[in-house]
């Protein structure tokens, strides 16, 4: 018990000693300050994405009929615009042909969306753009109803 006690107050006294009283503000260099400064003001700047629509409706169109659109977005932000990746929510629904370069402010680019038609009646499909923005995810949406194949067989029910 003895050990402990004098081992813990060794322990004391050298923490207690080596500690010295300095001002941490004067460690701080000058330089090192602008340097932060800067990094903080360009890391609120975001880019800002922008479509020339949220949504798209084919209309009524038969089953397995396989129909496409185009989104066009611009970067509104304050900093280039990287688009990492497009996916949709199911495997009907194909996004292709975007950029994955960076888009200054101002500039424009545009992603192909393909829905191959299947499902019934009214459908509707998402696609996630994700992408350096302060929200990091964007949702465009499109919609149609497909009408029933004209060839397709009855379901048979079974006979109670």
């Amino acid at each position: 018990m003895k050990k402990v006690i004098l081992g813990l107050s060794t322990l004391c006294l050298i923490t207690f000693t080596s500690c010295k009283e300095e001002n941490a503000a004067k460690k701080i260099e000058e330089s090192n300050l602008a340097a932060a400064a800067k990094r903080d003001a360009v890391s609120s700047k975001f880019p800002k994405l922008e479509f020339d629509k949220k949504e798209h409706d084919f209309g009524e169109i038969e089953a397995k009929t396989q129909v496409e659109t185009v989104f066009k977005y611009k970067n509104t932000g304050d900093a280039p615009l990287v688009i990492t990746d497009i996916k949709s929510s199911c495997g009907c629904t194909v996004p292709k042909d975007w950029s994955r370069e960076p888009l200054a402010s101002g500039e424009s680019g545009q992603f192909t969306v393909k829905f191959n038609g299947s499902g019934q009646n009214k459908v509707t499909k998402t696609v996630t753009v994700t992408a350096n923005t302060e929200k990091g995810t964007e949702v465009v949406k499109i919609s149609a109803f497909v009408k029933p194949d004209p060839n397709a067989k009855p379901a048979v029910k079974p006979a109670q």
